[in-house]
């Protein structure tokens, strides 16, 4: 957050140096309002691009085999251009490296999910999922495992077959 704050301030002092220079090269003639008006444009410019481009940088942060399954999209009264144009905050991913299978229960995949959001700690939650039976169950503490490699204690949670989130855990 901090950073994003020097970078538009950055921005602005950018924008208005070169407003600055385009009225001492017009002698004086442009009006001298343009120099405030571009340091505003500036920062807007910069923390306008900032709020867009949040899921890409995020997607093009995270290593190799770990999954974007989902992504929310959001917008607000108080940022009228959201209206129009929503921005993504937040997103699911399924770390595939960290997958673990069982023999004893084919349809039954360990996995690590990450939940990434704008402005917020990355939480990385271990989950189990049941492919056929369509449901997951987060590995919170006092979850213990049976002799099968069935989670005790753990609350299951149903889901939609086109969950994206199951779809990305079950791939492969």
């Amino acid at each position: 957050m901090l950073f994003d704050l020097i970078a538009a301030v950055a921005a602005g002092f950018c924008l208005a140096g070169l407003a600055l220079s385009l009225r001492w090269l017009a002698r004086g003639r442009a009006p001298l309002w343009i120099v405030p008006a571009a340091a505003g444009l500036g920062m807007l410019s910069y923390a306008l691009w900032s709020e867009y481009s949040w899921l890409d940088r995020a997607e093009g942060s995270l290593p190799d085999g770990v999954v974007v399954a989902s992504s929310n999209q959001s917008s607000a009264w108080y940022r009228p251009w959201t209206l129009a144009w929503p921005q993504a905050d937040r997103l699911i991913a399924v770390d595939r490296r960290a997958e673990r299978r069982n023999e004893a229960l084919p349809s039954h995949v360990l996995s690590s999910v990450l939940l990434m959001g704008r402005w917020q700690p990355t939480r990385q939650i271990a989950v189990m999922f049941d492919c056929e039976g369509l449901r997951r169950a987060d590995l919170i503490d006092g979850v213990r495992f049976d002799e099968q490699g069935l989670p005790l204690g753990a609350q299951w949670r149903s889901l939609d077959a086109d969950d994206p989130v199951l779809r990305a855990a079950c791939a492969g």
